[in-house]
């Protein structure tokens, strides 16, 4: 009997790890082209390939899509996180994606959690130990973003704007 119970408790516990998880839809990825809502004048993305930086603008039609941001562009106050990390350069690198300061990141959605690891320029080649900052469920998260910022991993579906 107990080698009955051993096994079927580790039947048990081998299917509740591999069982999917309570399932949200996926949000989908900003692409090149595709509409935007006009809220989002102005605001920039880096789409999947992390490469390709967008900004949300007024297209033909009086409609507004994620168009192709001329590189390099000045450093943004308004961007968009879908999910997925997105990495942005501080004013620690040549040509800064963000600006230091006081940044709002807002859930686009209720069940959205957004969160920033920053990495600052201690000296040439070393940078510090990651500063997480991360918010509740569907609440917004107040953050400064540091000076000498090498780069912020932002995630989550979440605007963030600087104050």
């Amino acid at each position: 009997m107990t080698r009955y119970r051993t096994v079927a408790s580790a039947f048990v516990t081998a299917v509740a790890a591999f069982s999917p998880g309570i399932a949200h839809a996926d949000v989908p990825a900003p692409q090149l082209e595709a509409p935007c809502p006009a809220d989002l004048a102005g605001t920039m993305t880096l789409l999947p390939d992390e490469q390709t930086y967008v900004v949300c603008q007024e297209a033909i039609g009086a409609r507004f899509a994620w168009t192709p941001a001329p590189t390099p562009f000045e450093p943004n106050d308004q961007w968009l996180s879908y999910g997925p990390v997105i990495t942005l350069h501080g004013q620690g690198m040549r040509n800064p994606n963000l600006t230091s300061g006081q940044w709002t990141a807002t859930p686009q959605d209720s069940e959205t959690v957004c969160r920033a690891q920053q990495e600052t320029v201690i000296e040439a080649g070393v940078l510090s130990v990651p500063q997480i900052s991360q918010g509740a469920e569907g609440q917004s998260l107040s953050l400064a973003m540091l000076p000498k910022l090498f780069y912020a991993e932002l995630s989550g579906n979440c605007l963030w704007v600087k104050d």
